[in-house]
């Protein structure tokens, strides 16, 4: 029954496979409840003996009898299972996680009375004796008590004996205001409340405080680690308080002047690689879980408000416009029979109680516009349109942008897609679509490259800005798909306005300047012999966000520079596009073996300017500031700040992991801090080590924030 309970106890983290069960109860070393520590919860013996009864019956097959573990889960007691769990750690956060995951086929499926019996035998397996005084099945009171404390060298403090007063710690959560719809459009300077701090995507910040005069003197404030694995997450931060997913679902508020942690909402330690964003609104933390969900927490103490089963999981995390929790849903939306395709979905729910509003189909069903253009396919054929990332809003308008992606299965497509034009062909697959957040009702669409077979993804951010268009200013959409072409549309139409092509990709041979539909190079279509295609299958651009400065009109853009080949499978084999061809990545002809590359764009001039490039490829984001710098994170661990009228790395730190997500800046007291997230292992960092065979990366990935200021002193 409590499977994987102890994969909990790693690196002295907890995680639980449904987020909104677990506890979210503050760090007990640090605040209050220390009387708490010096006993051990009561329980009585006949407790214990119905939770011997009870773990027998649904715990013993996986933890084995004794509790020492069986070949899939570690021991519940013992050395490791109390260095985790025996530091006056609340005794109703294990409860509530057990409660809320097991068993695993029926959670919650037993009274609390049980629950309180196993929990009661788990405290007496790892030393404790029962009493006169049964152990409470009630969580409130569970939380006041605490699990014994251990030192593995002290012996644990001497029972009955109380610890000397010490002072409360401030709690900045406690003063946090209510999250508005204005304050999103609108931040604070020194709030970062989105995944790129305003909604139109631009990841600017006004802050100068830091510049360029001075970027030499910036050093590390705090650091702050959230447990082993994967991560692709950014911070939030308001009022003070930052906010982090990390890689294992779990969700943490920390002081982000000092880097105290104020409250843990345990997540699932076999999560891996988290969300791109959360979100925050009005007094809650709103985040994706790799339980499919989406779970609301209290800001601040981490408690949770309500959450909603998606069906679906969706990478990119939540959006808010108009009290809407808005969520993209990537690869795996399965429909009911009679249903067209596998595909993406994106739905809007009540901030308030979480609860559906609305949802689109991005595979039209039968019925809706975008039905027909998947020409003779059957319903059953059609695929794609995953939606991995985060969507924007634009208030004016009142409109959210979403990008798609493009097919899972390219064998509809394999021999018949590029002869169809790039526009109209099998939507909604690597398309931009408008959407009224209220409603979800189509407002518009543009399909930038449909019925393409090399994987060419177009998902990315869609960051809206005023452009000279004709002579007048116009409210844009802009985006870059993988290979490498920028396109810009009309935010309030998306009527096509020109295309920028970066010049790395070798599928496209032209581009309409009218309706902006692309030409596939017949010559580069894949099937029967070796091709040597560029760029790689994961693009030359991917998530990783660019930035751009509203002031200057600039572009900064993380990319990727190499190509492929694209092979016959193996005999049997369909290969992963679905048209038995296998890929396999290689340097670009004539490469000198840089092969990140820093891409700025003059907008405004619709051109090219200057790049940067370097060996190792780009592993996060950009962050541009009023302070004339470009913040960037690389393979090589390196963190660097840039000037942003030539790319020159003005300082660097190489931290212990790999910069990851997207680097934020906010400001406390006056004081502006940088702030990035490291924790290698997502397909974007490890996509490209055979092209940088002699850079080291960590053996064991860690999930960590670190923040760096300027020193007055």
């Amino acid at each position: 029954m409590i499977l994987a309970l102890a994969s909990w106890q790693a690196a002295g983290q907890s995680s639980g496979h449904q987020a909104a069960s677990a506890s979210t109860n503050p760090e007990p070393p640090r605040r209050g409840g220390l009387e708490a520590f010096t006993k051990a919860p009561p329980f009585t013996q006949a407790q214990a003996q119905k939770g011997r009864a009870l773990y027998d019956a649904h715990c013993a097959v996986c933890h084995a009898t004794n509790l020492g573990g069986g070949a899939a889960e570690r021991p519940l007691k013992g050395r490791a299972f109390m260095a985790s769990w025996a530091q006056g750690r609340s005794v109703g956060e294990l409860f509530k996680y057990i409660k809320g995951n097991m068993p695993p086929e029926k959670p919650g499926g037993l009274s609390d009375e049980d629950y309180g019996a196993i929990v009661a035998l788990l405290v007496q397996e790892n030393g404790s004796n029962p009493g006169v005084d049964p152990l409470p099945s009630d969580y409130q009171a569970l939380v006041a008590l605490r699990m014994p404390y251990a030192g593995t060298t002290s012996g644990g403090l001497a029972l009955g004996h109380r610890l000397p007063p010490w002072p409360r710690s401030a709690n900045p959560a406690e003063g946090l205001t209510p999250v508005t719809d204005a304050m999103l459009r609108d931040p604070q300077p020194g709030d970062w409340l989105t995944w790129r701090r305003t909604p139109d995507g631009l990841g600017f910040s006004p802050l100068a405080q830091i510049n360029r005069e001075n970027v030499g003197k910036l050093r590390l404030a705090w650091t702050y680690k959230f447990g082993s694995g994967a991560n692709i997450g950014t911070p939030l931060i308001h009022d003070g308080v930052m906010f982090v997913q990390a890689g294992s679902d779990s969700v943490h508020a920390l002081d982000a002047a000092t880097g105290e942690s104020l409250w843990r909402h345990v997540g699932n330690d076999d999560a891996r690689g988290g969300k791109r964003n959360i979100a925050l609104y009005q007094d809650k933390v709103i985040v994706g879980t790799s339980a499919n969900s989406l779970l609301a927490l209290d800001a601040k103490t981490g408690e949770p408000v309500w959450e909603t089963k998606l069906g679906s999981g969706g990478s990119g995390g939540p959006l808010v416009a108009n009290g809407v929790v808005i969520q993209g849903l990537g690869r795996g939306a399965i429909r009911g029979e009679g249903t067209c395709g596998n595909g993406g979905r994106i739905a809007g729910f009540d901030a308030v109680d979480g609860k559906m509003l609305w949802s689109f189909n991005t595979i039209p069903q039968p019925g809706e516009p975008g039905v027909d253009s998947w020409h003779d396919l059957p319903c059953a054929n059609r695929n794609g349109a995953g939606v991995w990332t985060t969507g924007f809003f634009d208030a004016d308008l009142d409109l959210v942008f979403f990008g798609t992606g493009n097919n899972y299965d390219n064998a509809p497509f394999g021999a018949v897609g590029p002869q169809f034009p790039s526009t109209g062909t099998g939507l909604y697959n690597n398309s931009t679509l408008a959407l009224n957040p209220r409603t979800g009702k189509l407002a518009w669409h543009y399909q930038h490259m449909g019925g393409e077979v090399w994987d060419m993804d177009w998902m990315f951010e869609r960051q809206v800005m005023m452009l000279p268009i004709n002579g007048k200013m116009v409210k844009s959409v802009v985006t870059m798909g993988k290979p490498g072409i920028l396109d810009a549309l009309d935010a309030a139409t998306g009527q096509y306005l020109f295309s920028i092509d970066t010049g790395l990709q070798t599928m496209v041979k032209s581009i309409d300047p009218i309706s902006g539909a692309k030409t596939y190079d017949p010559a580069m279509v894949p099937g029967g012999v070796s091709k040597f295609i560029c760029p790689l299958i994961h693009g030359v651009k991917n998530w990783l966000p660019a930035a751009y400065n509203p002031n200057s009109g600039m572009l900064y853009q993380p990319q990727i520079e190499s190509c492929m080949t694209m092979d016959p499978a193996q005999p049997g084999s369909f290969g992963p596009f679905s048209i038995k061809v296998d890929f396999h990545i290689a340097p670009r002809p004539n490469s000198d073996g840089r092969i990140g590359r820093l891409q700025s764009f003059d907008l405004r001039k619709r051109r090219l300017e200057w790049n940067v490039r370097e060996r190792a490829p780009w592993s996060s984001g950009f962050l541009n500031t009023a302070g004339g710098l470009l913040f960037t994170g690389s393979l090589d661990r390196q963190f660097s700040a840039r000037d942003d009228r030539n790319g020159k790395i003005l300082w660097h730190s190489r931290l212990a992991d790999v910069p990851t997500g997207a680097p934020v800046t906010f400001s406390i007291g006056g004081k502006q801090y940088v702030a990035i997230l490291t924790g290698f292992g997502a397909a974007i960092t490890t996509g490209y080590l055979e092209l940088v065979p002699e850079i080291g990366t960590p053996a064991k990935a860690d999930t960590a924030v670190y923040v760096f200021s300027i020193d007055p002193k």
